[in-house]
């Protein structure tokens, strides 16, 4: 099933600039499996999303569908085909 993922400025470099990624994903499709489908595609964005123990970083946030994942069973959260997957890192300072 197929997956969009849409991406921050912050990240994009590390997608070959793309704001928005279409990503084949085999059913039962999980938050989990889409990262690993993403992983393939570009490593380097791999890094900036999930920690070494496969975890979802602690200052990325993921939208499925307008809600937030942490909520939906992280990793584990199922996605209906035509999800839409939002990828929003945290932004602190001051």
């Amino acid at each position: 099933m197929r997956i969009t993922v849409l991406l921050p400025g912050t990240l994009r470099e590390k997608a070959g600039g793309e704001s928005r990624l279409a990503v084949d994903v085999a059913e039962p499709a999980t938050l989990g499996a889409l990262l690993d489908a993403l992983a393939e595609r570009y490593p380097a964005l791999e890094r900036r999303l999930r920690d070494e123990q496969a975890g979802l970083r602690r200052y990325v946030n993921f939208y499925v569908d307008g809600e937030e994942c942490r909520h939906r069973g992280g990793p584990a959260t199922v996605l209906r085909a035509d999800a839409e997957v939002q990828i929003i890192p945290s932004v602190a300072g001051g």
